[in-house]
């Protein structure tokens, strides 16, 4: 892992929950894999936190899916197994005895006590469910020359991993968002940048040699990683909804919309164009204004385009602003009073299908942003400027 960090300059772990997944992410150049609950709940299509709830057991569930799924296929990539520390049901020196004898290279503490927190952190933390815990599944694991990844969120838990032996320190940012099922409330990238420069400083105070990551949450694109890179002492990325749920959302989605409205398929439709990579996936915002340019007339979410460009809504919101000097939507709703001033001063159609031809289902909401943006009602603008 160090000689590819001098080498590529940073390592990326994939969470798994499926053979095919795994299978593609370690074609794709992913350095390690991860075995969690949270995977195989995902392509089930539940959230990661699922793991947290008593539908199944989690040790069981990634020993199912590592053993039948991953560790027969894939030969030259380690496999990790999450590991549920506080499962009341193992001894965690014989179970970590048990996972190395069936072919995993090593463990990552997951699910983790570390993303619970309040009242119920604490009641868990009375009976003995502690973190300290999965400190401990870390040192034996060490001492069983298993490679361990620590997932962390404090600069105390770090540095009771990093006296454990931890081989990779990872900042768990939280779930990941973009796509349909990621997380809506995630911290600011800048927010992250902070979280990890804070917990980081002490692993290169306390050990300098340990590798040092982080776990998704808001870094889901290249573009994301670029300023965490640029910006913070992190040498990897760890994700799991990031090359498994979003991309399957976004293909499968836009698979079947594309036979769904085959006969009416345009290949000069900016959307399609983006899904078949026929455009310059750079120029994000030359895309966003060409499909209002064309479909200004039906409801347009910037959710939907980001989806498509494989971007975070609010990446593609922030770039978008930043080079138009407005926001999408600002852009969108003066653009489509644009059009009905248009279809106002040259035609003799009423105001309610003007409304309904530039996108407004709701007429007085129409009405409102024309008189907001014209000062007079789309009746008086046409008075005065049809009869001119």
């Amino acid at each position: 892992m160090h000689a590819q960090v001098k080498v590529n300059g940073h390592i990326v772990g994939a969470a798994a929950g499926s053979g095919m997944t795994a299978k593609y992410a370690a074609m794709g150049g992913a350095d390690f894999l991860l075995a969690l609950s949270a995977g195989k709940y995902r392509v089930m299509g539940r959230s990661s936190y699922a793991s947290y709830f008593c539908y199944g057991n989690s040790n069981h569930i990634v020993m199912e899916l590592g053993t039948k799924e991953l560790l027969p296929i894939i030969r030259d990539v380690p496999v990790l197994f999450g590991l549920f520390a506080a499962d009341p049901g193992i001894h965690i020196y014989d179970y970590l005895k048990v996972i190395k004898e069936n072919g995993f290279s090593g463990i990552v503490n997951f699910p983790t006590l570390s993303l619970i927190d309040g009242t119920f952190r604490a009641a868990l933390e009375e009976e003995g469910n502690t973190y300290a815990r999965e400190v401990e599944a870390v040192r034996l694991a060490h001492y069983l020359e298993l490679f361990t990844v620590a997932f962390v969120t404090t600069q105390s838990e770090a540095v009771g991993m990093l006296e454990a032996g931890a081989d990779v320190i990872c900042v768990h940012l939280g779930l990941t968002k973009g796509g349909f099922l990621g997380a809506k409330n995630a911290i600011s990238i800048q927010e992250a940048k902070r979280i990890t420069e804070h917990i980081f400083s002490v692993c290169e105070e306390k050990n300098p040699q340990v590798l040092r990551m982080i776990y998704a949450g808001p870094a889901s694109t290249p573009v994301d990683m670029q300023y965490i890179y640029q910006n913070t002492s992190c040498q990897g990325y760890i994700g799991g909804s990031t090359f498994e749920r979003i991309p399957a959302e976004r293909a499968i989605y836009n698979t079947t919309k594309a036979f769904k409205s085959y006969g009416s398929f345009d290949e000069n439709d900016p959307m399609v164009k983006m899904i078949n990579g026929n455009w310059n996936t750079g120029d994000y915002t030359d895309f966003v204004k060409k499909y209002i340019e064309d479909h200004y007339m039906k409801e347009i979410q910037l959710g939907d385009l980001a989806l498509v460009a494989h971007v975070s809504p609010s990446y593609l919101s922030v770039r978008f602003k930043k080079e138009m000097g407005i926001s999408f939507t600002e852009y969108l709703v003066t653009y489509r009073i644009n059009k009905a001033k248009e279809l106002l001063a040259n035609s003799n159609i009423s105001c309610k299908e003007i409304a309904q031809a530039v996108g407004y289902a709701d007429y007085v909401q129409f009405g409102k942003m024309f008189k907001k943006r014209t000062g007079l009602t789309p009746g008086e603008y046409h008075r005065i400027v049809f009869k001119t």
